[in-house]
């Protein structure tokens, strides 16, 4: 009680009581600003100078986000650019060679033949690539569309279109892997963690580790082996960033419906006070389809106070999501649900004042902003 009248003192101090006075047209008004009043304007104003800190920081903070990914695209840009030169640079050489060597045209076909039989085990891996077929089908096409008559001119630009399909290959790799990764930054995960075991991967292009070794199984020449088995590589990490990408809630969970409120704090429909909005809000119409946004296993269908009829998915590694305000539940806990699979229809059960979906994503027990899996999601389907 001292204390609490030692605090009052010093308050009234600081907020004496003033009096305000104004003439107008001869006429004297008085007003008294008492200690509480000035408290209050004082609360109102420190209140004002936070929330504006706040938001300057938040504003900030975005501003050095989005400058630290142009400067990553960048210098992305500029690798590639290098490695183009690269390639161009080996291209001429192999042209020179072939220019200067009197070998016969059936020396010159065979070495052909081998190397398409390389390029035949290499683009094995490719099947099913998003994005390979529009990648490399220019380079083939410009092979089989060569109008020269001179028999070892044609093979000479087969040979050409060759280097010119490994480098295409080699290029897609990369570009698609450096996506990929960018794509689980995005949403704060680590694609390595969604990835699957190094012993599901790779091949004898990959497991021959010495270029000479592979040049002898694949009976072409030191150097081609090498490029072979490099783009292999690239290959081989594709193919495991692309089956991570499918594992990890990168979907959308409807089809065409607009977002109608965001993940942080909001101010709370019912009560008018800011609150904490723990997903995302996606409106439509009453039995909309609800979908899974990644594979895994139904975790949880029934209703949770506040969210009216739910769904969880457990989707491995740490990762859940909700699914809120459903009308109807079509899965059953224990049931493994692929991406996109519909499990249930929208609604407005629960805490709810419209029909809408109430969308959440939890990493190791902690909420996440859903808005980040989603950009992810479309930023790898834009990659394809």
């Amino acid at each position: 009680m001292k204390r609490f009248a030692r605090l009052r003192r010093s308050l009234e101090e600081l907020f004496p009581e003033r009096h305000l006075y104004i003439r107008s047209d001869g006429d004297m008004k008085g007003f008294v600003l008492t200690p509480g009043k000035q408290m209050a304007v004082a609360a109102g104003v420190a209140a004002l100078a936070l929330w504006t800190g706040v938001t300057t920081a938040a504003m900030l903070v975005n501003v050095l986000a989005l400058s630290a990914s142009d400067r990553e695209m960048a210098r992305t840009e500029a690798k590639y650019e290098r490695w183009i030169a690269d390639r161009q640079a080996r291209l001429n050489s192999a042209v020179a060679q072939l220019h200067a060597s009197e070998g016969s045209i059936g020396a010159v076909a065979a070495s052909v033949e081998k190397r398409h039989a390389a390029l035949a085990l290499l683009l094995t891996d490719l099947k099913g690539a998003p994005g390979a077929a529009e990648a490399l089908t220019p380079a083939i096409n410009r092979a089989l569309a060569a109008p020269d008559a001179d028999p070892l001119r044609r093979v000479e630009l087969v040979r050409l279109s060759q280097e010119k399909l490994l480098d295409a290959a080699d290029s897609y790799a990369k570009s698609r892997a450096e996506r990929l990764r960018l794509a689980f930054r995005m949403a704060g995960l680590t694609a390595s963690a969604f990835a699957p075991r190094s012993s599901d991967l790779g091949g004898p292009l990959i497991e021959a580790k010495d270029p000479r070794v592979l040049a002898a199984v694949l009976d072409v020449d030191e150097a081609f082996a090498e490029r072979v088995r490099k783009a292999a590589e690239g290959l081989s990490e594709v193919r495991a960033l692309d089956s991570a990408a499918e594992n990890a809630p990168f979907a959308r969970p409807t089809d065409n419906t607009p977002k109608s409120s965001g993940f942080g704090v909001r101010f709370d429909p019912f009560t008018g006070r800011p609150a904490f909005h723990s997903g995302l809000d996606f409106a439509g119409g009453f039995m909309t389809p609800v979908m899974s946004t990644g594979p895994g296993v139904v975790s949880f269908t029934g209703v949770r106070a506040g969210y009216g009829n739910t769904v969880e998915i457990d989707h491995g590694r740490g990762l859940k999501t909700r699914y809120a305000h459903l009308q109807t539940i079509a899965v059953r806990p224990g049931e493994r649900v692929a991406v996109g699979q519909r499990i249930g229809g929208m609604g407005s059960t629960g805490r709810s004042t419209g029909p809408h979906l109430h969308y959440e994503v939890w990493v190791n027990g902690r909420p996440q902003n859903p808005d980040r899996f989603v950009r992810a999601g479309d930023y790898v389907h834009q990659s394809s």
